[in-house]
């Protein structure tokens, strides 16, 4: 690819051609009693998948932008801390973590409670109290903050020193540097890494189906295996999760152009 090539100016023709696939997939569904069955039914799960998605990934950019401040920290235990996290939540598998925390740390979590307000007169508290949907949050939000981590690391590190060296020296605090001078560009430049990773998350969110959580995919998994229309069922599934994660594809390259077009003018 040359200097000179522009991709984003690029006529989307590989746009065209989802939308027509999904246009008659669309069809089937308006025009196929099957089809229609399996959406209604599927549907049903749409908001927890959302709701799943769309809580882990906040969390696991506020914990994940802790982590980064941690990793460019002047005190050597912090930064250790901090890579000590990254690594171990890196090299564990989702899925894995995903059992872990729902069958290990959340036993543990509730001894842990019980210990404390058991003393107290209160009542204990069952790990059946402690929802899956909670468990499975946390599990995500745990795997994804050390990948927004290295994101959030890398647009920190990306902000000229002596830009901070000026602020430094007209007197701002380290909080009004981070605030007004560090973080607005470091955010311009991670966006599109970030809105990547927002985009895995919808798509991994599906892993939450093994706990038995009702979300798109873990219906999909018991109508299929009721009604046994498994090509049905999974066309259906796959059209759910392509039109979410294309259209935030969509949104997110219009606002990484819109940031763009401000910074050049």
């Amino acid at each position: 690819m040359t200097p000179q090539t522009q991709p984003d100016k690029d006529f989307p023709w590989w746009l065209v051609i989802l939308g027509i696939t999904g246009a008659v997939l669309f069809w089937q569904v308006l025009a196929n009693p099957t089809y229609g069955a399996v959406l209604n039914t599927l549907a049903r799960g749409l908001w927890v998948t959302v709701s799943v998605a769309v809580l882990a990934y906040l969390g696991a950019c506020a914990i994940g932008l802790g982590l980064a401040v941690m990793a460019v920290s002047r005190k050597i235990v912090l930064r250790q801390m901090a890579r000590l996290y990254i690594e171990v939540m890196r090299g564990v598998p989702i899925l894995v973590l995903l059992l872990y925390v729902a069958f290990v740390l959340a036993p543990m979590l509730v001894v842990a409670v019980n210990a404390v307000i058991e003393p107290l007169g209160l009542a204990p508290w069952r790990t059946r109290d402690f929802p899956l949907i909670a468990r499975a949050v946390i599990a995500l939000m745990l795997a994804y903050s050390a990948f927004l981590a290295e994101i959030f690391r890398a647009g920190l590190q990306a902000v000229p020193v002596g830009q901070i060296e000026a602020a430094q020296a007209l007197g701002l605090s380290g909080w009004q540097r981070f605030r007004h001078i560090v973080f607005p560009q470091a955010f311009r430049m991670i966006l599109p890494p970030l809105g990547n990773d927002f985009v895995a998350m919808v798509k991994d969110s599906s892993l939450v189906s093994v706990l038995g959580v009702t979300d798109v995919a873990q219906l999909a998994k018991v109508t299929a295996a009721g009604n046994f229309r498994y090509f049905e069922t999974y066309n259906v599934a796959a059209l759910i999760y392509l039109t979410m994660t294309i259209g935030l594809s969509l949104i997110l390259r219009r606002i990484e152009a819109r940031l763009r077009s401000g910074t050049e003018g």
